[in-house]
């Protein structure tokens, strides 16, 4: 990672759903991979739901974070299948200003590594809506764990050059304590 040496870390506040039929806060390891990571980096975590896998309800979720002055990202685990009940990315597509095609792109290319060709069936995908990033992460905790670790880690991360998310996104005041 190339970073500005003299730059001060700005801790974003990061909203995390889990959206899953079968799984409750105790058996959600891709979500607390997220939240544990994110808060390692020395983010604040604003909020962490998990939710049916139900477009209306990922939607509504979505959109309420997207409105809330302090919610500056929110990381979406789950719902990113081929099922009939998966709908991430339809619940979340339409809420977008701006898409972020290169952020499935290299999820897909560094997914390879790890899945090969199963990698064209990830329907990940980020944007920007109101000065917040959201991305759609699959399921499985290995899919979070290489989003974060090849891509989010380094984008939210301020310090990061030649670019990163962070100019991009609404000011807010820290969520409260990290950890």
């Amino acid at each position: 990672m190339s970073s500005k040496a003299d730059a001060v870390f700005v801790p974003l506040n990061i909203a995390v759903l889990t959206v899953s039929d079968t799984r409750t806060f105790e058996t959600d390891t891709s979500g607390q991979l997220l939240v544990d990571r994110l808060t390692e980096a020395g983010h604040f975590l604003a909020a962490r739901v998990l939710l049916k896998d139900d477009l209306y309800k990922i939607r509504a979720q979505v959109a309420n974070w997207i409105a809330d002055d302090t919610v500056q990202v929110v990381v979406i685990t789950g719902g990113t299948g081929f099922t009939g009940r998966d709908s991430t990315p339809e619940a979340v597509a339409c809420l977008l200003d701006k898409q972020v095609d290169g952020f499935g792109e290299y999820f897909r290319q560094i997914s390879a590594t790890d899945i090969g060709t199963s990698t064209v069936q990830s329907r990940a995908l980020a944007g920007l809506a109101n000065g917040t990033l959201v991305c759609c992460l699959p399921g499985s905790t290995g899919a979070c764990r290489t989003g974060w670790d090849g891509i989010l880690a380094e984008q939210l991360d301020n310090r990061h050059r030649p670019c990163n998310f962070v100019p991009h996104l609404k000011k807010a005041e820290p969520c409260g304590p990290r950890g």
